[in-house]
């Protein structure tokens, strides 16, 4: 692992430690993967253009969210059923956030619950909700949260019902339904919801006082909908092309969510991020933090949570260095006149 240089070098590590099962489900999308493809090639549709003589010796590339301040804007988004990838499910990657002072999310469908998630670190990553069927079983999973004294719910919009994830949607259904690997729902399994809509904002805030993020906004008019709801965030998503087949990248669509969101609450975005130039482009086109999913899992399934680690070593290192060639000397000097749409 010390030879590795850049993500796919763990990509290619990590299938050949999954079972093929593991690897369809972790490298898998919706219909034929071209969102999921979208999402990584768009980034080659903007261009860095960079400032000279400038005193790039020391970078800062800290970031603070809700009073909370970080090492990077990286962020591991959340992923579900991680004893797929490691024996110890998602304890390593945590671990390894907390290790490299950077947010972390974890899913409802993790393999462990959330309190002996947040038991490994010593302050509790974010929750990621997926509503279900039965508010009973959301309240269940919005008081774990609480108790465990997390500060903020990241409230998932996009999976009102499953995509057509051909190649693992029985991984998906099947686990889901199976409490054995559902650390969140031991009395039975997950499921899906439909009937899920804006008034869950305003139940939500009348009954919790943690920060409330929408992910999976992909367009303007929802992105004004979350200001006029009062939501604390919203993060740029589209399941890492797992859900709907729209042919449309995350880091297409965040120009024009920023311009509605104008500043008044923090934009994340995930999606293709694979490199430190992706990161460095969605920072100038708006966005506060940027998250990982395939590649830290690609990580932890090389090397559990010193896979994790690497994989985030390499994607600051590339940050920082990509920073000083672009005459960037902190997070707040990244700004849209560095990146450009290709003319060509």
């Amino acid at each position: 692992m010390n030879n590795f240089q850049n993500i796919w070098d763990f990509k290619n590590t990590s299938k050949e430690n999954l079972t093929q099962h593991a690897f369809d489900y972790l490298v898998g999308g919706a219909d034929d993967l071209r969102t999921f493809k979208r999402n990584i090639e768009a980034y080659q549709h903007f261009q860095i253009r960079p400032r000279r003589l400038i005193d790039v010796t020391n970078v800062d590339t800290s970031m603070e969210l809700f009073g909370k301040k970080y090492a990077s804007p990286i962020f591991l988004a959340p992923v579900g059923f991680q004893e797929l990838f490691h024996k110890d499910g998602e304890i390593p990657a945590v671990k390894a956030a907390a290790t490299k002072n950077i947010l972390s999310v974890a899913s409802t469908v993790t393999s462990k619950s959330f309190s002996e998630i947040c038991e490994a670190v010593d302050s509790p990553p974010w929750f990621q909700l997926y509503t279900t069927s039965d508010r009973t079983t959301t309240t269940r999973l919005l008081d774990q949260a609480q108790k465990n004294n997390c500060k903020t719910i990241v409230l998932t919009v996009d999976v009102p019902v499953p995509g057509n994830r051909e190649k693992h949607i029985e991984i998906l259904t099947g686990s889901m339904r199976t409490e054995n690997t559902l650390g969140n729902f031991k009395d039975g399994g997950a499921d899906f919801d439909p009937t899920l809509t804006w008034d869950f904002i305003p139940w939500f805030k009348k009954n919790y006082n943690m920060n409330l993020l929408l992910k999976g906004i992909m367009t303007a008019e929802d992105a004004a909908l979350a200001l006029d709801y009062e939501v604390d965030g919203i993060i740029v998503s589209n399941h890492g092309g797992r859900q709907l087949e729209s042919d449309l990248s995350t880091i297409e669509v965040l120009e024009e969510i920023s311009k509605t969101i104008n500043g008044a609450i923090p934009i994340l975005i995930d999606g293709g991020i694979r490199r430190g130039t992706d990161i460095f482009k969605a920072l100038a086109l708006g966005a506060t933090a940027v998250g990982i999913g395939r590649p830290y899992i690609y990580g932890l399934a090389t090397d559990g949570q010193a896979g994790v680690e690497k994989v985030l070593d390499i994607l600051q290192t590339e940050l920082v260095r990509n920073m000083q060639l672009a005459g960037a000397t902190s997070i707040s000097k990244i700004n849209k006149k560095q990146v450009r749409e290709k003319k060509f």
